[in-house]
């Protein structure tokens, strides 16, 4: 929490105003989980990827809605408030990664998770793409999704406690309950494309709000000249090289590797009504992203200058955006304000409880449920079982979350660390290399996983000791990854025939556009 001079305390004390504005979002999502109930959840491919029939538009806004997250409005922020402009190369790396992945991944994972037997998760995806008839694959790349994803959604109702209890003075487990009980009810009933459409509507929430903040905080402060104030504070805090280090600005630099690997995300590329729309898509989501990143940090540089300011103590900076949103508007355009925080957490814990409820479903309940259940006769129950999933996961995160003990940045890196170095190169591989075998994704994949574990449990502690041991987890992860997929594919049987032909139809499709 923080403590508030007595000449900013009046403007941050909740009113009617603010209930309202955040009543009236809460509403908004409600009819869209409705509305998606009654669109497209008739069977699961409905449910879990909207029938593949998304547009341009939601897809972008959505997978930056998904992937951003409360950590771009809370713990971005509050990064660069600590640390300076350093602290910006992970938005360069993210950007980056971003924009990458709407090159290679993108268009090659729409077409082929549809040709390799209309997968409707990655799990599913490398089972076809790897004549897997064990599901082997399935079952460990299922497990590496509910693990990470449960830790990851931890993170987001560690955020929404946070903010009710910073903006409203609530108990920090009555926010995270509030939270949780608005984004388990519209994941729940409107699957995929009320997840899709809210992601949308929040993602241009997210992006008015990074962009509205900064801007008044400069006027309210001393202009483009608070930049020279900032610096005077400290040299550092305008420096991008200065209160870092090279190994630094790699570990925020390689998150960009995360991109290619992370479910939520790259969900929305298969979900899309074709490859031919991806370019759009990368426009819009590409500029959404780079102007909400810069925002970010852009708070959080002017939070250096207005907290001392305004007389503020803060303890947690992490709260950064909150106090400035609601010190310097209306209450009613503060209620706004804090609905983007909101949207920020909720796009991403609905996008990553659809997604872990999808594997729980369709890599494991089928699995159970063996050959007797025919698709057709029981989709009814399968997407039951999602929708309870989506509540088993849930209730599994705020258990964890009832006590938090880490920073929400951090608890994010952990679980993209994880996705990026179990699931990236295996990606990357499956829609590139031919080469490619069964036994050289699952050994990449365990190895990816284990090395993020070991590095965040054993070695990272002994950063005290020699730099290097702080070094970001996706590094270690992603190389031993791709260097244990590579070596084992090569020392194991050949794949069949039909991947191999299934590579070089894909190509064929995406070069007669």
């Amino acid at each position: 929490m923080f403590i508030l001079g007595t000449s900013v305390s009046s403007q941050i004390d909740a009113n009617w105003q603010t209930y309202i504005m955040i009543g009236v979002y809460f509403l908004i999502l409600v009819i869209i989980g409705i509305y998606g109930y009654k669109q497209s959840t008739g069977n699961l491919s409905e449910y879990m990827l909207g029938g593949r029939s998304i547009g341009p538009y939601i897809t972008a806004l959505s997978a930056g809605a998904s992937d951003m997250s409360g950590w771009m409005i809370m713990g971005l922020p509050g990064s660069v408030y600590t640390t300076g402009l350093s602290a910006i190369w992970i938005t360069i790396g993210l950007s980056l990664g971003a924009y990458l992945n709407y090159f290679i991944v993108a268009p090659r994972l729409r077409v082929y998770t549809e040709l390799a037997g209309d997968a409707i998760t990655l799990p599913d995806f490398f089972k076809n793409r790897l004549d897997d008839h064990s599901n082997i694959i399935k079952i460990i790349s299922g497990s590496i999704i509910v693990i990470f994803f449960t830790l990851y959604t931890y993170s987001g109702f560690v955020s929404g406690g946070k903010l009710f209890e910073t903006a409203f003075g609530l108990n920090y487990r009555y926010g995270l309950i509030m939270v949780a009980v608005i984004v388990i009810f519209y994941t729940f009933l409107g699957g995929y494309l009320a997840v899709s459409i809210t992601d949308f509507f929040q993602g241009v929430i997210m992006l008015i709000a990074m962009v509205m903040v900064p801007i008044v905080a400069l006027l309210k402060l001393n202009g483009l000249d608070t930049f020279h104030q900032v610096a005077d504070m400290k040299p550092t805090n305008l420096d991008l090289f200065r209160g870092t280090t090279v190994l630094g600005i790699i570990s925020l630099f390689s998150w960009g590797l995360g991109y290619f690997g992370q479910p939520h995300i790259i969900v929305r590329f298969m979900s899309i009504k074709s490859f031919k729309l991806l370019p759009k898509a990368r426009r819009i989501g590409i500029a959404w992203m780079v102007i909400g990143l810069a925002g970010a940090c852009l708070v959080g540089l002017t939070g250096i200058a207005f907290v001392p300011e305004y007389h503020i103590t803060l303890k947690d900076p992490e709260t950064l955006f909150i106090i400035m949103g609601q010190v310097l508007f209306h209450p009613l355009v503060g209620g706004f304000l804090l609905a983007a925080i909101l949207a920020a957490i909720m796009s991403t814990i609905s996008s990553q409880l659809l997604v872990t409820s999808s594997s729980l479903t369709e890599d494991f309940y089928k699995l159970i449920r063996g050959k007797k259940a025919d698709p057709k006769k029981h989709e009814k129950e399968f997407v039951l079982v999602g929708r309870i999933s989506v509540m088993v996961v849930a209730f599994v995160a705020i258990w964890i979350a009832w006590t938090p003990n880490d920073t929400i940045l951090n608890l994010v890196g952990n679980a993209w660390a994880g996705f990026g170095a179990s699931f990236s190169p295996l990606v990357l591989f499956s829609l590139y290399w031919k080469g490619l075998t069964r036994a050289g994704a699952i050994s990449g994949m365990i190895a990816g996983a284990a090395t993020v574990i070991v590095w965040i449990v054993f070695i990272k502690p002994m950063a005290n000791i020699n730099e290097i041991f702080g070094m970001y987890e996706i590094i270690p992860g992603f190389i031993i990854s791709v260097i244990v997929t590579y070596a084992v594919s090569k020392l194991t049987q050949k794949p069949s025939e039909r991947t191999i032909g299934e590579l070089d139809e894909v190509k064929q499709i995406l070069h007669t556009k």
